[in-house]
């Protein structure tokens, strides 16, 4: 069975109230005592050269984060006037927050979507973790015929900051952060003429077997006994053996592998620039803890309005950047 996006992927722009600058963050940490001075320099070192926006997204507290849930949801559905009880599977996903009851039931009691809805809550699972999701839907749509799957993909990973000195276990303080997205996959026939994007193949690996790429992403107590999920030197070459056994099944289904390299980049961004269009091939693609690399090749339907409105439209003139601050500079 063909699986559509017929309705705009939804992002969460995050408010105004939420949002931190990396100088803010820097300075927020130089207020705890119990953080050392080389730790705040290293963290202040990686964010200036990780390559991430200079605005964060910074939630401290589980009704904050429940907010990103509702506001995702509740943007598609009354966006496109879904009715809830009109989905019928229902799959989240989120690595490090973990709360009970689960976050698809927080979904489930605030929009009153339907008692028999197949719902599914996987957490623990990386930053693969949202085409894992996507391809949960999948399987489910090929035997539920004429159905809606809501796909909730986030992260919150204030609530497990790392408050230690292990250079490889702060690294996770800096480059993750929080967010949220959902998406709607059809197989209903008539979504087609609505649909933004077709799923043409979807590949997931994982290398779990292997020691060292299953202790590439950890999370362990310190010395200290402070938990924080650590990032090993051997990361980069776990993934690029991930990476290439993921391609060597993907690559016969679509582009040799170096036209494939083009589309690496974030698809919102994307649309807000103009620059996909009908008929493209798009590759996302995602590493996560494990170790596991995830593919889904997605085929553009119609032309993408650079206008219409998504997470990007009121900073993406703003990208890309080409003079990056020092997160310390103004920081005394």
């Amino acid at each position: 069975k063909q699986m559509y996006i017929p309705y705009q992927l939804h992002l969460l722009p995050p408010p105004d109230i939420l949002r931190v600058t990396k100088l803010n963050y820097i300075e927020h940490i130089e207020t705890d005592k119990l953080v050392e001075e080389e730790s705040i320099s290293f963290q202040a070192k990686v964010l200036e050269r990780s390559g991430i926006g200079w605005i964060l997204l910074w939630v401290p507290l589980q009704k904050k984060t429940e907010m990103v849930l509702f506001t995702v949801v509740n943007d598609l559905l009354s966006k496109h006037k879904i009715n809830p009880k009109s989905i019928d599977i229902l799959v989240s996903n989120c690595s490090l927050f973990c709360p009970m009851p689960s976050i698809t039931s927080m979904i489930l009691n605030k929009f009153g979507f339907r008692s028999n809805i197949k719902s599914f809550n996987l957490s623990r699972m990386g930053c693969s973790a949202g085409i894992w999701s996507i391809s949960m839907a999948k399987d489910l749509l090929k035997v539920h015929r004429k159905s809606l799957a809501l796909v909730l993909s986030m992260e919150a990973v204030t609530p497990n900051g790392y408050g230690g000195r292990e250079k490889s276990t702060l690294l996770p303080n800096i480059l993750f952060w929080m967010g949220g997205a959902a998406i709607l996959l059809s197989n209903r026939k008539q979504d087609k003429r609505i649909a933004k994007y077709e799923l043409q193949h979807l590949v997931r690996t994982h290398i779990d077997s292997d020691d060292q790429a299953y202790q590439s992403v950890f999370q362990q107590p310190d010395e200290a006994g402070h938990v924080g999920v650590s990032l090993s030197w051997a990361l980069l070459h776990v993934a690029a053996k991930a990476l290439r056994n993921n391609m060597s099944e993907l690559g016969p289904l679509v582009l040799p592998y170096m036209e494939q390299l083009r589309y690496g980049w974030s698809l919102c961004y994307l649309e807000a620039k103009g620059r996909v269009t009908k008929g493209n091939p798009v590759w996302q693609i995602a590493f996560g803890s494990g170790f596991k690399c995830n593919s889904a090749v997605w085929k553009c339907i119609p032309d993408i309005d650079p206008m219409e409105r998504n997470a990007w439209s009121d900073r993406v003139d703003s990208y890309p950047v080409n003079e990056i601050p020092n997160a310390r500079s103004n920081v005394l």
